[in-house]
């Protein structure tokens, strides 16, 4: 693999910590801003809906440069945020650094994945997307449990000043590392409107929100549960969440050759995996062995549909890469905000904590179905002709 891959990787890192750090600081920073859990959840969906809202935007607005320069001013748009996020004095302040930081997100995913899918051979391009979402994936292994422990041990603003620190040095290896292509040709904007055509893209589109719903249900309140119901320790919840990162990892790595190899099946198999550990977790999460076991398979099974997602939307949409790429990543985050709604939603109903892991279950469940409808349709169009 290309070192250029290595420097995605490293802006992938500090832009997956920086989105997913939160949920295990998310009791600190509620009652730093004297705001409810829900409440804070909401900051997790701001960024979400920032890139949802955002990734098309500045995927159009940058269609015309380079993709080099594209990645790197993205990159210091994430340092500018981190930093207001640093220096978040209120609720709504941090909510607005939120939502800036969030504006480099879709479209640097979106862009980075053509990048890197560039960089290699055709029949490894899963393979290359998924080495560059490791970096996402190592963000949970060692940013997340890091960042959190630095926030309880610094004050949670100590974890966004350390995320800018990375950023800087992921733009200085953008920079040397990635190569410049001269030959790139110019974005047509019609040309990349014309792409969103056809029933395949947007059903590939809703299968990402669905998955992303399904995830971040769970995830976006997972230090609660932990804490709440398992009775692991706020130091505690650090270890669990390193434990999941490495489960997300090896998720990661496995989609990305398995959908090399198959990916209808490959995505079917996922969704039901997701479904099934999601619901024993809802059993499970009253006893702190069963709970780690069955967070560890979750964690792996959801993040081996990130490449292969990934490599089905742009199969869809290969006339305009830059943009169903990017449209990807902001249907990603358009779950994340739905799941992180949901999640509060089951909470604010007083389901109880148990009932958010059924929740996750039932959206992953809406996702296999959404797969066999989209695969379904291809092998119908097979036969026909």
């Amino acid at each position: 693999m290309p070192v250029s891959l290595l420097a995605l990787a490293l802006s992938a890192f500090a832009i997956g910590t920086t989105e997913f750090v939160i949920m295990g600081l998310l009791p600190d920073v509620a009652g730093d801003l004297q705001v409810s859990i829900p409440a804070a959840g909401w900051l997790i969906s701001g960024y979400a809906l920032g890139v949802a809202i955002g990734a098309p935007i500045m995927a159009l607005l940058t269609a015309r440069l380079p993709r080099k320069k594209t990645l790197l001013l993205l990159m210091a748009i994430f340092i500018v945020g981190n930093v207001m996020c640093a220096l978040g004095y209120s609720y709504g302040f941090l909510m607005l650094a939120r939502i800036i930081t969030a504006l480099c997100h879709g479209a640097f995913f979106g862009i980075g994945a053509v990048v890197a899918a560039n960089l290699v051979a055709p029949n490894r391009r899963a393979s290359a997307v998924a080495l560059m979402f490791t970096g996402l994936t190592l963000a949970n292994v060692l940013g997340v449990p890091l960042g959190t422990a630095l926030g309880q041990a610094l004050g949670w603003r100590s974890t966004f000043w350390a995320v800018a620190l990375i950023g800087v040095a992921a733009l200085l290896a953008l920079y040397s590392k990635l190569p410049t292509v001269n030959d790139e040709a110019p974005t047509e904007l019609k040309k990349e409107l014309a792409a969103l055509r056809g029933a395949g893209v947007w059903l590939s589109l809703s299968m990402t929100v669905v998955f992303a719903a399904s995830m971040f249900t769970l995830f976006t309140y997972i230090a609660p549960l932990l804490t709440e119901v398992t009775g692991v320790s706020p130091q505690g919840v650090s270890w669990t969440l390193l434990l999941m990162g490495v489960g997300l990892t090896l998720g990661n790595i496995l989609g990305g050759r398995l959908a090399d190899w198959r990916l209808g099946v490959t995505l079917a198999g996922i969704f039901l995996s997701i479904a099934l550990f999601a619901a024993l977790f809802s059993w499970t999460s009253g006893a702190l062995i069963p709970a780690e076991i069955t967070l560890f398979l979750w964690a792996a099974a959801s993040f081996a549909a990130v490449p292969a997602l990934q490599i089905n939307v742009v199969t869809y949409g290969k006339k305009a890469p830059n943009l169903i790429s990017t449209l990807n990543i902001a249907a990603f985050n358009l779950g994340n905000a739905l799941g992180a709604w949901l999640g509060g939603l089951v909470i604010a109903r007083g389901l109880g904590l148990t009932a958010v892991p059924l929740a996750a279950a039932a959206m992953a469940l809406a996702g296999l179905l959404l797969c066999l409808i989209t695969f379904g349709r291809v092998r119908r169009r097979a036969a026909g002709q």
